[in-house]
């Protein structure tokens, strides 16, 4: 199937169907009439094979209590060892009812109230969500940033971790929103420092099937051989690759035996709960018969990308397209477009976030007509960005940009 079979068989109508992403506007950003663009799922249906293998069981009716089979660890540790050179060993899996939800299970089993857990930011803001929420400390380490490339600062990083006694490491990878895919000597510097200063470190790897190019996923736990795996907890999920978000069912592989048994003393009095069927199904499913599904819809992200990218630097070049070298979220930056050294008097508050400057919220909502994530919600100095989800159609694509360039014009012949 090509990129156009895809679109025209896979691409579905999402507004009202209880849809957070389409259905959800007018309470979270005021304004039901705006394209969405935020949060991060798509506008593509699930593959097939997780369709038809949750037909047949629903066809069959019964939805009792339920076990892991072992068709469902094959399929799963299949992947993951093909595509990211890492196999789980069976007793290494706990599975959850999402990442998100895990990270705060770790925080608590593995750090005390008051702890410092570090973060690279900008970052998925559920990081920090889940640090205050569980009283520990956010430690924001800011990353290097130059002309739409974002780097880990090590110095900075270290610098921190000794400054605030940070106890635990939440590592994004692919990193949400910098896009990065990070490479194995990023890898080892960072994960180096982490063992250096008995740092446990939760690599959310959730957005690892979507990486382009030359590119190369590496699971933490695979890297230098393995050499830091005592020390990590890797999550992922189908979620984002098969749009199953909804199903709420994530993979946490804990290679480490000391940090298996600490969990599991902490999960037997806080985690008790059963196995989502529906998940186990679509996931065992996707990981088994969902590849060319998943290289076909990559194809269409990508070109997406590349449109954005080189519309955008043709006809709008101060607004910088951040790399996208994995995941479907690139980072716009306008600050050569709009000042932001200067906060506006009345910013505003939308989805119950960080206050985003009126400026950037004029351009990108107003005149844009865009519901996205701004930069503020992902980092206290990132005034300026904002976050683009590129998981839907080349057509609403056209529409995105050409709304971009016509309010960029509108700015710079004022």
């Amino acid at each position: 199937m090509n990129k156009e079979q895809f679109i025209k068989h896979y691409a579905v109508q999402r507004k009202n169907t209880v849809s957070l992403k389409w259905d959800l506007l007018e309470q979270r950003f005021g304004d039901p009439d705006l394209i969405p663009m935020w949060v991060a799922d798509m506008d593509f249906r699930t593959p097939e094979c997780i369709t038809d293998a949750l037909h047949r069981r629903v066809a069959h009716g019964a939805y009792g209590y339920a076990y892991i089979p072992e068709s469902y660890y094959e399929a799963c540790f299949n992947w993951m060892e093909s595509r990211y050179g890492f196999r789980p060993r069976k007793e290494m899996l706990r599975l959850t009812n999402g990442i998100v939800a895990s990270m705060y299970y770790f925080v608590n089993a593995y750090t005390e109230p008051g702890d410092g857990i570090i973060i690279n930011t900008p970052v998925y803001y559920p990081f920090a969500g889940a640090i205050n929420d569980c009283g520990r400390k956010v430690v924001s380490c800011d990353m290097n940033y130059k002309d739409g490339h974002f780097s880990i600062d090590y110095d900075k990083f270290e610098k921190d971790i000794l400054d605030n006694d940070v106890k635990m490491y939440f590592l994004c990878s692919p990193h949400n929103p910098c896009g990065r895919v990070w490479t194995e000597d990023e890898l080892d510097h960072v994960l180096s420092i982490c063992q250096k200063h008995n740092v446990v470190v939760f690599s959310d790897e959730i957005h690892q099937d979507f990486v382009y190019g030359n590119h190369k996923q590496i699971c933490a736990a695979a890297v230098s051989g393995g050499k830091y795996a005592d020390n990590l907890v890797i999550a992922f999920a189908g979620s984002k690759t098969f749009n199953i978000a909804a199903l709420v069912h994530a993979n946490i592989v804990i290679p480490g035996e000391a940090l298996r048994a600490k969990y599991d003393a902490y999960a037997a009095q806080n985690v008790q709960a059963d196995w989502n069927i529906m998940g186990i199904t679509a996931t065992e499913a996707g990981y088994a018969n969902g590849d060319a599904y998943l290289e076909t819809l990559k194809d269409v992200i990508n070109s997406n990308y590349q449109y954005l990218k080189k519309e955008l630097a043709s006809k709008a070049p101060e607004i910088v397209v951040c790399d996208m070298e994995g995941t479907y979220l690139p980072m716009l930056d306008l600050r050569k477009v709009i000042d932001v050294a200067h906060p506006t008097q009345n910013p505003v508050v939308l989805n119950g976030k960080a206050p985003v400057n009126y400026d950037v919220y004029d351009f990108v909502q107003v005149k844009c007509r865009l519901a996205v994530d701004y930069g503020e919600w992902f980092g206290d100095n990132y005034s300026g960005f904002f976050r683009l989800n590129l998981a839907t159609t080349p057509e609403t694509i056209k529409i995105v940009v050409n709304n971009i360039i016509n309010a960029y014009n509108e700015i710079m012949h004022k």
